[in-house]
């Protein structure tokens, strides 16, 4: 069963609003990163990683975002080129703003973490004026990242971008995408995040994040059922709600799940995963593939991204996501994923 319909006649598949960044991630792996002193450099930010994912592909991705105006914004402009991904709505920083920078941790192959630098980053400042009509009803899907409505006019852009996808029938999905820097306080996440969920077709995010849209809805946490039914009643067709290393599950507007669970593989960090998820869900809910088909081939992107050092950079292709399938089910048995 479709539970989204997407308008074929649509030049571009996928336009993600938000996050381009720099990624340093260490080659120094297994120790703290205060002991790390090498590392190697990539596109970053969900959103970004999302658009080369796509791409990867074979799907058309755009991009509505600001980069730096400097020798690292034309590194992520060429590199989105390279792929494939339209830049034409990829503005410079005007006032000085820089790249967003994230150095990663790789502790253990179960214990990663993120320090961002988030002050006076170019990606913040999109304008509202920089958000097209004629652009965005010419993708068959936008996506908002959560990180976009920590802050002004970043947020406006955001929601601008909403409004615009809601007039001209385009999909829009939200990936929460919390990450603590700039925002304020709870409340703020709640209210921004809550009006973009209430608005969206397909919402992912784990449950935690969900539990922070929910924050002033709730009084105490629910069940994942509860959760999904409450933005389904908004009118979300699709809510995943992720688990980790548990997996995930994807609740939809007729009252069914589906649950999947991650790929077994030798992971050598505990981030990137839900990048390669949601690339490749979308991707195979775009094809028209049934639903856990779809869940599956998101969550052996998954498991292929959290065995690589990088996100972007090891994006995969079609063919290499079904020959992982097809090796690991011959492994492992055909309901690997889905038992």
């Amino acid at each position: 069963m479709k539970y989204v319909e997407f308008d074929a006649s649509r030049p571009l598949d996928i336009i993600p609003l938000g996050r381009a960044c720099i990624d340093f991630n260490p080659t120094d792996i297994n120790q703290p990163l205060s002991k790390s002193s090498n590392f190697i450099k990539y596109v970053g930010g969900s959103p970004a990683n999302i658009a080369v994912g796509m791409a990867r592909l074979g799907k058309k991705s755009g991009f509505i975002g600001r980069v730096s105006d400097d020798q690292f914004g034309d590194y992520v402009i060429d590199y989105f080129k390279n792929d494939g991904i339209d830049t034409s709505h990829i503005f410079r920083a005007k006032n000085g703003e820089k790249l967003g920078l994230t150095f990663t941790e790789i502790l253990s192959p179960t214990e990663s973490s993120i320090l961002m630098y988030r002050d006076a980053i170019a990606d913040l400042t999109l304008d509202p004026s920089e958000v097209d009509e004629d652009y965005i009803k010419s993708a068959k899907a936008l996506l908002i990242s959560g990180t976009s409505l920590c802050q002004s006019p970043s947020r406006e852009a955001a929601l601008k971008a909403m409004e615009l996808a809601k007039k001209t029938n385009t999909v829009l999905i939200f990936d929460i995408d919390y990450r603590p820097y700039n925002w304020k306080s709870k409340d703020e996440i709640a209210v921004y995040y809550s009006t973009v969920g209430k608005n969206s077709d397909i919402i992912m995010g784990s449950k935690e994040e969900f539990n922070l849209m929910e924050a002033l809805m709730v009084d105490k946490e629910e069940d994942d059922a509860a959760t999904a039914a409450r933005w389904h009643k908004f009118g979300a067709k699709i809510v995943i709600i992720k688990h980790g290393k548990q997996g995930s599950t994807a609740y939809t507007n007729d009252g069914l799940s589906y649950s999947i669970k991650p790929f077994p593989v030798d992971c050598l960090k505990s981030f990137g995963g839900g990048d390669g998820y949601g690339s490749a869900f979308l991707t195979a809910l775009m094809e028209g593939w049934e639903m856990m088909d779809a869940l599956e081939f998101g969550s052996a992107s998954a498991s292929m991204l959290v065995s690589a050092h990088s996100c972007s950079a090891a994006m995969p292709k079609m063919e290499e996501v079904k020959e992982f399938i097809r090796q690991s089910k011959e492994k492992y048995g055909e309901m690997v994923a889905r038992g």
